[in-house]
């Protein structure tokens, strides 16, 4: 049986669910999927040359990390060749485009240094998704930024915000296509600290005074993230679960941004999502692999991958959820690092496209339990594969792991070079 004929197969055992799978293909065409820039070079930047702080670790030194603003572009490219679907780009403010020996501190950083970003983005016609970077700088005093007791320090902090709301409005307008502004920072304490709530009483007013610049909220989105832990501020973050939550709360146009690395390990973000679509708007995602521990591990086709897009999907919730990657490994080829991630999510979403939600809703709602239970493991043995093999043929790239080799050959001729 050929590739045509499995998909036609497939096809009429889906339609015995009452799916469509020419139309869940069609749909998921349309779902944009955020790529993270920073897994190419192991969340380095091009504005400075230290060691990663703020409670960010990569680990790993496989050979051929992108160090310029080409090669990172041209790996992306590489990488963008071997994935199906929509995507956006995601920015860290560090991505900064010096040229001519120009360089611009955070605080002064302007539209013109993201204009090659722009260019790329347009090239590849996609939005742009924008990180303030409170991390990695000279300026984070004894590990503290927009919570630090000094104020010149959040003073300094609370310009560079200001700024990546400008840039990020002038991405929005750019690619006519709003952009996710998140805030995240690293603040916090490796032991028990004798104060809890001045940081976060501090953190609540930076926030605040950054969000003070003017903007339009059709085009900026702004978020908050939040974060349970990290190396060396083990005992204490400022801007724990709690605390983001309740900001987004109060503050209107303010959406709370989930990392599913972000929490204690028990904790499930598949479940927060429809608990926040309850209150919200509008939400936003990070989604990793926590191994043990927020550890920005490559997304895999696993368990809770899949519920988080079975949630969004079953939810009608594909217009009010920003998705985007976020993780860096160093230890492998990082081509493949964001080819599996970025494919994997794919998957998960075609996968959720394809379960028959409002069957099984109603199973429940009849205390049908049995059946329930019943259907949901059949379902997990239908063809899902022969429906991916047919989206990836339709978008131009390869379904199986034929497109590895593409990986192999870039490596060889473009990665093995770089010293």
């Amino acid at each position: 049986m050929n590739q045509t004929e499995r998909y036609e197969s497939a096809k009429e055992l889906y339609r015995g669910l009452g799916i469509d799978t020419d139309q869940v293909i069609r749909r998921l065409k349309e779902i944009p999927v955020s790529l993270h820039c920073w897994q190419g070079d192991d969340v380095k930047g091009f504005d400075q040359d230290g060691p990663l702080t703020g409670g960010i670790q990569a680990t790993g030194n496989y050979p051929g990390r992108a160090r310029t603003p080409e090669e990172l572009m041209e790996d992306m490219e590489m990488a963008m060749s071997l994935m199906p679907g929509k995507k956006k780009l995601n920015l860290h403010a560090s991505y900064a485009v010096f040229e001519n020996g120009e360089y611009a501190d955070r605080d002064q950083l302007e539209p013109k240094h993201f204009a090659k970003w722009v260019e790329f983005a347009k090239k590849h016609h996609m939005g742009i998704d924008f990180n303030p970077t409170f991390f990695s700088h000279a300026k984070v005093k004894d590990g503290l930024t927009l919570t630090s007791p000094d104020k010149e320090t959040r003073e300094f902090w609370i310009r560079h915000g200001k700024a990546c709301i400008r840039i990020s409005e002038y991405f929005a307008k750019e690619t006519g296509i709003p952009c996710v502004m998140n805030i995240w920072i690293g603040d916090g304490f490796k032991d028990v600290p004798a104060d809890r709530l001045g940081p976060r009483l501090r953190y609540r007013e930076s926030i605040e005074a950054i969000l003070a610049e003017p903007y339009d909220p059709k085009l900026v989105k702004p978020c908050v993230e939040s974060k349970v832990f990290g190396i060396g501020v083990e005992s204490y973050t400022a801007g724990s679960a709690e605390f983001a939550l309740s900001f987004a709360a109060t503050h209107q146009g303010v959406l709370p941004l989930m990392d599913n690395g972000h929490y204690h390990p028990t904790e499930m973000v598949s479940d927060k999502i429809p608990a926040l679509l309850c209150f919200f708007p509008e939400i936003a995602l990070h989604v990793t692999r926590p191994v043990r521990w927020d550890s920005d591990h490559v997304v895999l086709f696993d368990d809770e991958t899949r519920e988080i897009a079975k949630e969004i999907v079953r939810n009608n919730a594909l217009n009010r959820v920003y998705i985007a990657l976020d993780y860096f490994d160093a230890s492998i080829n990082r081509i493949s690092a964001w080819t599996v991630g970025f494919r994997s999510f794919q998957k998960a979403l075609l996968s959720a496209l394809l379960t028959p939600a409002e069957l099984l809703k109603g199973l429940q709602d009849e205390n049908r339990m049995s059946e329930l239970m019943m259907l949901q493991e059949e379902i997990k043995l239908y063809p899902l594969g022969d429906v991916w093999n047919e989206y990836c043929r339709q978008c131009g790239v390869e379904g199986g792991q034929g497109w590895f080799e593409k990986v192999k050959a870039y490596e060889q001729d473009v990665l093995s070079k770089r010293k």
